[in-house]
């Protein structure tokens, strides 16, 4: 070997072999030999492979031997080596060095092999549930070692173990390895395999750590570890004969109260709801305490193995209570398989006869500190228990979710894995619901509930509705009413709009929960991920929903349609609808027949613009008599109906028509008075020439003109209000709304808004009744003004033609050259003109009445729109009285806003 590579294999091992024995070459030839041999051959160790305990036990070994430095810098090495992934065979150059490191010299134990037996009595899969791998670290020591350990740096060492053993040693809890914190144990591939495999031998390790310390146990240690095994001679009062009890019973009986079976020695007391030692039995007070803190764990796992007895059963208690049973039932197998592992234990001692002064037996003191995590695992469950009593479905996984808020990440790791499989079936109700619309709940478990019971027409109203005693804290309220809009969207679709089109080209599919692990998962980003499912959910199958809507069944325009026909938005159409049916509304409301007015309708829409609009909208277009009530006229219950069904009846309900026909009625009526004195005006024009030779009635003409004038200027003011203050401003906020609308409850709520909108501003609301009657009281002079003025024209009209009729005759006889009245003649013609004149003052007479009645209504009417809370009611009134002819009157009236404003903030 002349100038040998300084890398090649044979010259790195026999530096190695100098390195370790700190001799030089010549010396080592022996060992490097055998060395060589060694690595050559096909030979396998009969121990676990397992990485992680052998690198555990050199640096257990260093810390025994005071280098405690040399530790904390193999602990950092192997991190790093083990981050890289630099060499493939770690394992085996570990277990190379830990082996070259054993003192040949050292006298094998009786139970040395007792790890690889230990190993092979717990499976390779130990554990299925989120754990921390903390190690106990001074259980390999003796107690007389532990104080002096327990001083050493925690941080330096490594730490293992399984959820199930020990997370907090004697001497306080040990650092958690970065690298295997829960949660990283799904995000690295191959990561929790290839940990669940190493599981047995980490636990064999742990209840077997180490072997004894190379010098020889002091006789101070070995009395204290052999004491287990002391006969205690006592005698039991209930007992026929002394019986020894040691410390191996109380261990014995322990491991049966575990599994909440009574021992013999330890038994329930059901008077008190614990396991305590029979008081019969003498056992030192620290031996009592310690069976007692142990004994704990048997009466937690009685109250769980109880309520999962109970409900596992219970039908009633649906998918979510089966699921929160049958994650309760895999803690209790994960406990069930400690509870074997340490039976196993126990009967390899008894079976090998170990000498049980030995560090790996099994003592109460032992078991205190191996089950103090078992211990905390059960309390919480436990917990879980007490707090689920009563509840299923989302309610029992809202319950779940509660106990996940807390800042133990210990308790929290238990609880969200337990959430992940209760939350499963709520999971996959959301996900049927949201991307099928399907509900299959047996149980009443999900927040979205289903009543079979409502038709169709109803469906979107009625069928669907929340339990929020079901939603689950894990979804927020806005979310689950989106969830129940995307199903109800879905089932709308189907089965009003009868429109098929599979969901999936509705919504583009995400992947859902498929497994507790998946729905676990989907918890770690609740803000993200399965907020952004719903919501993508939500947007596409709305916008698909309304865009059905608006291009099939046209539903805008439809809306578009009431505004022009049932508010009178179509002016020209509204005009000569009422032109037309002016001879026909005046006769009583018992002659009208409804096929004559439609033929009128019909008439009127292909005479205006009207005739240009959809015909699907016109023959929606109808007449509707009301209720007739004795004395109605035509006026009285003359309606326009708009038919509605299918789809867009979800949109204009039947509570919505019998709005549009209210309002209609008060437009109707209100433009009916327009209508009126319209009609008076002309009269008065038209008249005026002709009564202009009877000068008698120019106070009345006057007086009549006056009244007309202020009922004029009062219609025009209340239509301008209703038309562009109410209607036009509440129309354009609906468009707005409906334009922006993200769902059809949306457009749904808008439009309910715009008609309670308009029923309260148009005074057909509660609050209004007053100024409703008020309003009415004036309509009624109008019309009893409209009466009075044609009966006066009449009159007049009548005796101007007789005064003319009587010239005319009297030209007649002067012409043919006769007299042209005779005495009789004109006595009568003189008593006529005169019962005439004498009329003119009861005309006058009632036209005052009226104008007294008129003005004290409208006056009433403007001392309740000062004092009511809506600002436009209160400008009206000002518009109303704009030169306050009404104000000097009426002292109520000459408050103004401003003193209102302060006065109504006072009250």
């Amino acid at each position: 070997m002349a100038n040998p590579d300084q890398k090649s294999p044979n010259v790195l091992l026999q530096n190695l072999c100098c390195r370790i024995l700190g001799k030089g070459e010549a010396d080592v030839a022996q060992q490097f030999q055998y060395a060589v041999r060694v690595i050559g051959s096909n030979f396998a160790p009969t121990v676990e492979r397992d990485e992680f305990l052998v690198a555990e036990k050199i640096k257990k070994e260093l810390v025994r031997q005071g280098r405690e430095e040399n530790a904390a810098l193999f602990s950092e090495l192997y991190r790093k080596l083990h981050s890289q992934g630099v060499l493939k065979n770690r394992w085996s150059i570990l277990y190379l060095l830990l082996s070259l490191s054993e003192d040949p010299r050292k006298q094998s134990n009786k139970v040395s092999n007792f790890a690889s037996l230990f190993a092979q009595a717990l499976p390779r899969d130990a554990h299925s549930t989120p754990y921390y791998y903390a190690r106990p670290q001074s259980l390999p020591l003796n107690y007389q070692e532990r104080n002096a350990q327990s001083a050493q740096n925690s941080g330096s060492m490594g730490s293992s173990g399984i959820s199930s053993i020990g997370m907090y040693a004697l001497n306080g809890p040990t650092p958690t390895p970065q690298s295997l914190l829960p949660g990283q144990s799904y995000q690295r591939a191959g990561v929790g395999d290839c940990l669940r495999q190493q599981l047995g031998a980490r636990l064999a390790w742990t209840l077997t750590a180490g072997q004894p310390t190379l010098q020889n146990s002091t006789s101070k240690g070995l009395s204290t570890t052999v004491s287990r095994n002391v006969p205690r001679t006592r005698r039991e009062g209930d007992l026929s004969g002394s019986v020894e009890i040691t410390e191996a019973h109380l261990v014995r009986d322990i491991l049966y109260v575990f599994q909440g079976i009574d021992g013999k020695i330890i038994k329930m007391f059901n008077s008190e709801n614990c396991y305590k030692v029979d008081g019969k039995v003498s056992l030192s007070k620290s031996l009592r305490d310690t069976t007692s803190r142990l004994a704990e764990l048997g009466w937690l796992h009685n109250k769980i193995r109880k309520y999962t007895d109970q409900r596992s059963m219970d039908r009633a208690f649906g998918l979510v209570g089966q699921s929160f049973c049958a994650a309760l039932n895999q803690e209790l197998k994960e406990y069930y398989r400690l509870l074997s592992v340490l039976h196993s234990q126990l009967q390899v001692e008894d079976d090998q006869g170990v000498n049980l002064g030995i560090e790996s037996s099994l003592t109460l003191r032992r078991l205190l500190v191996w089950m103090y995590d078992p211990k905390i695992r059960l309390k919480t469950l436990a917990a879980l228990v007490d707090h689920c009593q009563g509840r299923k479905g989302g309610e029992l996984a809202s319950a779940v979710h509660a106990y996940s808020k807390t800042g133990d990440p210990y308790m929290r790791s238990l609880v969200q894995h337990i959430l992940g499989l209760v939350s499963h079936p709520v999971l996959n109700f959301l996900y049927r619901w949201i991307y099928d619309g399907e509900l299959e709940d047996t149980y009443h478990e999900f927040f979205v509930a289903s009543d079979p019971t409502v038709k169709t027409d109803r469906l979107w109203h009625d069928k669907y509705t929340l339990r929020k005693s079901m939603i689950p804290s894990f979804i927020t309220m806005d979310h689950s009413r989106k969830v129940l809009l995307i199903g109800k969207s879905i089932n709308f679709l189907h089965q009003v709009c009868h429109d098929q089109t599979p969901s999936s080209k509705m919504i583009v599919v995400a992947k859902s929960a498929e497994s507790p692990k998946d729905a676990a998962e989907m918890f770690i980003d609740l803000e993200n991920a399965f907020q952004g499912k719903i919501d993508a959910a939500y947007f596409e199958t709305s916008k698909y929903l309304l865009d059905v809507l608006n291009k099939k069944y046209n539903l805008l325009e439809h809306m578009q349609a009431m505004r022009r026909y049932l508010l009178l938005g179509q002016g020209d159409f509204i005009r000569h609808l009422m032109d037309l049916l002016k001879p026909e509304l005046a006769r009583p409301a018992t002659t009208l027949y409804q096929h004559n007015l439609t033929g009128i309708l019909e008439t009127a829409v292909r005479a205006t613009n009207a005739q240009f609009d959809n015909p699907e909208i016109l023959k929606r277009l109808d007449v509707r008599l009301l209720e007739v009530s004795p004395g109605d006229t035509g006026w009285d219950v003359f309606s326009l109906d708009y038919h509605v069904d299918g789809p867009i009846a979800t949109v204009f309900t039947r509570e919505c028509m019998s709005h549009y026909l209210r309002v209609f009625n008060f437009l109707w009526r209100a433009k009916r008075m327009e209508y009126i004195l319209t009609d008076i005006w002309k009269g008065h024009m038209c008249n005026a020439k002709l009564l202009k030779n009877m000068p008698e009635l120019s106070g009345v003409l006057h007086q009549c003109h006056v009244l007309a004038s202020e009922m004029v200027h009062f219609i025009h003011q209340m239509q301008y209000y209703i038309t562009f203050e109410v209607l036009e401003c509440s129309w354009d906020e609906l468009w707005n709304k409906v334009q922006q609308a993200q769902d059809l409850d949306h457009i749904i709520a808008a439009h309910e808004v715009f008609l309670d909108t308009i029923i309260s501003r148009c005074l057909l609301d509660t609050d209004s009744r007053m100024l409703l009657n008020q309003l009415r009281a004036v309509f009624d002079q109008i019309l009893e003004f409209q009466n009075t003025q044609d009966t006066m024209y009449r009159a007049a009209l009548e005796e101007l033609q007789l005064r003319l009729q009587f010239e005319e005759r009297k030209k007649e006889r002067e012409l043919e050259g006769e007299w042209g009245v005779t005495a009789s003649e004109e006595e009568n013609e003189t008593k006529r003109i005169k019962e005439f004149q004498d009329s003119i003052p009861k005309m006058c007479s009632q036209l005052r009445l009226l104008t007294h009645f008129y003005q004290g209504i409208v006056q009433q009417f403007l001392v309740l729109l000062t004092t009511s809370s809506d600002e436009s009611l209160q400008f009206l009134s000002f518009r109303l009285d704009f030169n306050e002819h009404y104000k000097a009157r009426e002292p109520r009236l000459r408050v103004s806003l401003g003193t209102r404003g302060r006065r109504s903030s006072r009250i």
